[in-house]
Parts: structure tokens; C-alpha cells; sequence
């Protein structure tokens, strides 16, 4: 049986995801769960007023939502994870795994210098690494990294920060 060779991706940069879903402070549990479903969504990072990252909300935190039993009155600043794990974009797929596993984190964001701020500009999550895993050859993948076609990461940050305070000024109506 011969070895197949694996597809070309092997740092972080040419497997994320550039543009990070976002969600204000005050957005439902249960709306977020909806969306998520909805757009195929594992995580958020939950915006503050000014558009600074806050936290994430992944699906680890709506399922322990859920076990609470008192979801549908909780906000997304009332379970969210409080840091925004981060890992570099030139480190290794492997290493990025391991720290993901460390920080318990499916999701992992790299984040950006721009215009003075740091905000998450990819993430990186384990079905981005079981798609390499399973990837026959890199034509599976070209959807994913740096190189693959999209807005810059800039503009995917504000439009989406401006799509999420847009939902929380509406919800405050």
C-alpha cells in the first residue's frame, strides 16, 4: 500500500479562516444558538460596545447554557469565555492542535495589527484540522488560508462589528 502524500497546508495561515463571526454582549442565548445553526457558526467573539473583543461564545458555552437550565434568559455576556484564545499564524498545524487542546479551546482566533488596534481577524478550528486530516489532496482546501479568495480582513472586521452592533441597538428597541 503506498503512502499518500498529505495536502500542502501546514501552518496556521494556510488553514484559517480570515473574518471572525461576532456577537454583541447582549444578544439571546437562544438567538445565538439559532444563528449558529443557521450560518454553521462555532464560535463568536462577543463584541462590548465599542466593538472590542470581550470573550467568545462557542458551542462549549451554549451547551453549558443549556445544562443550566435557565438558557433562554441568558445574554451572550452571561456565559461567555472571558479570554479570546489566541495562537500565531506561522506556527505548525500540529502545534497549533496541541494548544488547542491545552487552552481547551475548539477554536482558536489569530489576531491582527491594524489602524492602531488589535482585533481577530481568522480563526483556526478542529474541523478546519479534520478537513486537513481527511483532504485526499489541497484542492479540498482552497477555500481556507490566506490565499484563498475574500474581503480584507480589515473590512470583514468592521462589517461584521457594524452587523453585530446593528443587532444590539436593535434588540435594545
Amino acid at each position: 500500500m503506498s503512502k499518500q502524500s498529505k495536502p500542502s497546508p501546514r501552518l496556521v495561515r494556510d488553514l484559517m479562516s480570515v473574518g471572525v463571526p461576532t456577537c454583541a454582549l447582549d444578544d439571546s442565548v437562544v438567538e445565538l444558538t439559532r444563528w449558529f445553526l443557521e450560518k454553521d457558526v462555532e464560535g463568536a467573539v462577543v463584541l462590548d460596545e465599542n466593538g472590542h473583543g470581550a470573550g467568545v461564545v462557542t458551542h462549549d458555552e451554549l451547551v453549558k447554557a443549556y445544562a443550566r437550565g435557565d438558557y433562554e434568559a441568558l445574554t451572550a455576556v452571561d456565559v461567555m469565555r472571558a479570554d479570546v484564545p489566541a495562537v500565531p499564524p506561522d506556527i505548525p498545524l500540529s502545534a497549533a492542535a496541541q494548544l488547542m487542546q491545552d487552552m481547551k479551546a475548539r477554536i482558536v482566533y489569530v489576531t491582527h495589527h491594524a489602524g492602531g488596534i488589535e482585533y481577530p481577524a481568522a480563526y483556526i478550528t478542529y474541523k478546519h484540522l479534520l478537513r486537513h486530516l481527511a483532504a485526499v489532496d489541497g484542492a479540498e482546501l482552497k477555500d481556507l488560508g490566506i490565499k484563498a479568495e475574500r474581503e480584507a480582513p480589515l473590512e470583514t472586521f468592521f462589517r461584521r462589528r457594524d452587523e453585530a452592533l446593528k443587532r444590539a441597538q436593535k434588540g435594545r428597541r
